[in-house]
């Protein structure tokens, strides 16, 4: 069986190398890059089942070649910071990361994040329901992860969507902040509630921007979110 792949940008040699080490000894293939412009590139070429990203790069840092990469690639991304802030965690995940991790990391707890957002990624492609969502002129495809407005595509994270798609196929239930961020994010993320928040408002934003004529997303005041309901066209 082939090995999963591993793509690691980090500027520092020894980081990378500490990396290697940890992955290849779980059982992984790792390809480095050692700079933001370089790992991007190779995104573009090549196949990964996981990104490992450090946030502080000379040329071109974190954020900006996270957002790059999920401009065309849904990749499951880990990133990695010498920064403890929340706000720093917060911008990470806005930009398109699925997790976090604070150096210096332990390696058992590395792996266990690695393992766990490759099973999320997993799980979250083996369950997607066949049916596209429409309620008025938003329209959801699950299957092909992607949201319309007035047939135009939609530029949503994973996160965003599969937040959006949670609320979307569970139209009267309203979820607590808890719960979408343990169904989403998993049991072995370390945030707070505030990064739902923060997806949320991207989300309502990104729509509104494309002409959605409603907002998907009701606050549901001490409790969290629940879809916006309108009469659901076939």
């Amino acid at each position: 069986m082939n090995k999963l792949q591993v793509l690691v940008i980090d500027d520092e040699w020894n980081v990378r190398n500490l990396l290697r080490i940890y992955l290849i000894k779980n059982g992984f293939e790792v390809q480095e890059a050692k700079n933001g412009s370089e790992g991007i590139k190779m995104t573009e070429n090549h196949s990964f089942d996981l990104i490992i990203l450090d946030v502080m790069m000379p040329d071109t840092d974190g954020w900006e070649v996270c957002q790059k990469i999920r401009e065309t690639n849904n990749t499951p991304i880990l990133m990695l910071t010498a920064r403890t802030g929340t706000k720093d965690k917060v911008k990470g995940l806005t930009v398109g990361a699925d997790d976090y991790l604070v150096k210096p990391f332990d390696a058992d707890e590395l792996i266990a994040r690695v393992f766990a957002l490759l099973r999320r990624s997993s799980i979250s492609q083996s369950t997607i329901t066949q049916s596209i969502i429409t309620y008025s002129e938003l329209k959801i495809d699950p299957e092909g992860r992607q949201v319309f407005v007035q047939k135009q595509p939609v530029d949503l994270t994973p996160k965003e969507f599969e937040l959006l798609l949670m609320l979307a196929e569970h139209p009267r239930r309203a979820f607590e902040r808890e719960t979408l961020l343990e169904r989403i994010w998993g049991s072995n993320y370390f945030g707070d509630f505030r990064t739902v928040d923060t997806h949320v408002k991207n989300i309502r934003e990104k729509v509104r921007k494309a002409g959605l004529s409603f907002n998907p997303i009701q606050t549901v005041w001490g409790i969290g979110y629940k879809f916006q309901l309108v009469d659901k066209q076939k």
